[in-house]
Order: structure tokens, then sequence, then C-alpha cells
């Protein structure tokens, strides 16, 4: 269990030095292209999410030690996350074979 929270961990810097933001598709695979959400950083408890499919989305936040926080399944394109604490996670979004990766911050 330790040693997922030191991947996450990792995988939290990497993303803060590299520069990666949910604005910046660029840098990322193409299979991404297409599927972000929305406003990054986080005031009002809710994000949404955009994507060129109506897909499913399956939703996953973890903190910066790499424990599950929220996890949700929606086909909207508005998602509830007013019960995250301000901080730093890492968003996971799955929509058929496309995932996506990004930090969020949640003030």
């Amino acid at each position: 269990m330790q040693r997922n929270y030191f991947f996450m961990f990792l995988l939290m810097c990497c993303l803060s030095f590299a520069g990666v933001s949910a604005q910046d598709n660029k840098t990322q695979p193409a299979v991404t292209e297409g599927l972000n959400f929305y406003p990054n950083p986080v005031s009002n408890g809710k994000i949404y999410i955009t994507s060129k499919n109506s897909l499913e989305k399956d939703i996953a936040i973890f903190d910066v030690l790499g424990k599950k926080v929220f996890q949700q399944t929606t086909t909207s394109k508005e998602v509830n996350i007013s019960t995250l604490s301000p901080g730093v996670y890492i968003i996971k979004i799955k929509e058929g074979d496309a995932t996506a990766t990004r930090k969020l911050i949640v003030k």
C-alpha cells in the first residue's frame, strides 16, 4: 500500500515539473484528445467534462498520497465534487478507450 503512495507522489511531482495543465493538450497522447474538464482550479464545487463522445465516463479522484477520495460513473457533463477539501488531487477520467489523467486543484 505504501508503494502506491510513492508512485502517486512521483506522478504528482512529474506533472508539476512538466507544467501539465488541463488546457495543455499538445503534450498529451492522442488517445486523450477531446477528453477534458474545466474549471481548474475549482472554486464552486463542480467540474464540467467535455468529450467528443457522449459515452459513460468513469471518474476517479485521488489525493496526493494515492488514496481514492472520489469515484463516480456518469453520462452527465457536470460532476459535483463539493465534498472534496481544498487541495491538490489527481483526476482520472475514462470514457471508452480514452483515458485522461490530470492534476486537479480545489480551492
